[in-house]
């Protein structure tokens, strides 16, 4: 990439924690270039995706505005929806009618729960993907939980796990069943499952594992085993998707619909396009890099410090990234860290109740401070570059 006498346009998609960080973090990095960064997004509230499940639960959380975040950080904010790329003229549609040019793209549209695979779930399921809607769910919850209703969370993954506990801890009158096809937390050791497992007898909630959902129906779901699971309020948490907005433009995605990126994070058939977070296909010598906030935004960091390299004609390393820890919180009061190897596997290492539950809030409260301190200096975001494990791409 030659840096050239005009403006340098660079647009980001999507003001999750990944474009939101590579937003303000290029614009400070490029402050001294004939740059121009602008950052779309449909809201106007940036999404802490993180504490979904505290809204869920009837939590009222602070409300970090966009403009306000990039104050002072020389990204411009455009609030509206991409609905199409034309990679050949590099520009972007947006919903509100309005085209932008770009010469560099980060492509930051992350992924939402998938509700399509099972029947019903899409009808009768909520999800945490809006706070919007997690709010109703909250209010829809108070409503159940004064005549001790039902609630079924399926899914057992992290965020499964989180909700099924915040719900039982915000509303001890509720019935809450955590439905799974394998085990909860099975990506944790057996010392830090077991403080897990216990947190969930404390708090009363029923476990259906080893089965599936095979239909969400208006008060129940139904189970591959042939049980129906009465459910006043089903909360869908198992299954991930992402924007088809890359693969539209015939940008060469994966399976899954994620931008396949070369080792420094660059689409492989159109590289002015950086992709990152949930919308990459990362790969690292282990195998594949699953999204999450911990990835994310290394991802972000790096592809725009990246980008101020490119611009400046110096050459970049390769992207690396290494796991480090499995924070989960059990309600208010109580959370799990598995401290884990670069691919994911845990360590023997874990942290319990009260030191684990200030971990927990730490971790869930850095991205905001991470946009303010990257306005003005290069926030440390990245945790572990994996070692050897990951100094090659598979």
């Amino acid at each position: 990439m030659n840096a050239t006498t005009a403006t340098h346009r660079i647009l980001v998609l999507g003001a999750g924690y990944t474009g939101m960080l590579a937003a303000i973090r290029v614009a400070r990095n490029t402050r001294r270039m004939d740059t121009d960064v602008t950052l779309v997004n449909p809201s106007a509230r940036f999404t802490e995706r993180l504490r979904m499940h505290q809204i869920a639960a009837g939590q009222e959380l602070r409300n970090h505005s966009i403009p306000a975040l990039l104050e002072g950080s020389r990204v411009d904010f455009h609030q509206a929806a991409a609905i199409a790329i034309d990679t050949a003229a590099r520009t972007v549609a947006l919903d509100d009618g309005a085209t932008l040019t770009y010469d560099t793209l980060i492509y930051a549209l992350g992924s939402t729960t998938d509700t399509s695979v099972v029947p019903g779930a899409d009808q009768h399921a909520w999800t945490l993907n809006d706070p919007r809607l997690a709010h109703r769910f909250s209010e829809k919850l108070t409503e159940i939980a004064a005549v001790a209703g039902t609630v079924t969370v399926c899914g057992a993954g992290l965020t499964g796990i989180e909700a099924a506990t915040e719900i039982a801890e915000s509303h001890p009158e509720l019935t809450v069943t955590l439905i799974s096809s394998g085990e909860p937390g099975a990506m944790m050791g057996d010392k830090a499952r077991a403080h897990m497992n216990r947190a969930l007898d404390r708090l009363g909630i029923v476990r259906k594992v080893g089965v599936k959902v095979t239909k969400v129906l208006p008060d129940a779901v139904r189970l591959d085993s042939g049980e129906t699971v009465a459910s006043d309020l089903t909360l869908w948490t198992t299954g991930v998707k992402v924007s088809p907005l890359a693969a539209q433009a015939g940008i060469a995605t994966d399976a899954q619909g994620l931008i396949v990126t070369d080792a420094t994070l660059r689409s492989v058939s159109h590289p002015e396009i950086h992709a990152i977070g949930d919308a990459a296909a990362v790969r690292m010598a282990w195998g594949q890099v699953h999204g999450t906030c911990q990835t994310g935004l290394p991802t972000a960091a790096y592809t725009a410090d990246a980008l101020a390299r490119l611009l400046r004609g110096k050459r970049i390393k390769p992207f690396r990234i290494g796991y480090f820890h499995q924070p989960l919180s059990l309600g208010r009061k109580d959370a799990v860290v598995q401290f884990t190897n670069a691919d994911d596997t845990p360590k023997r290492w874990y942290l319990k109740g009260l030191t684990a539950r200030i971990y927990k809030e730490s971790v869930s409260s850095t991205p905001p401070m991470a946009f303010k301190q990257s306005k003005y200096m290069k926030a440390t975001v990245q945790l572990s570059q994996g070692g050897r494990a990951t100094r090659a791409t598979a």
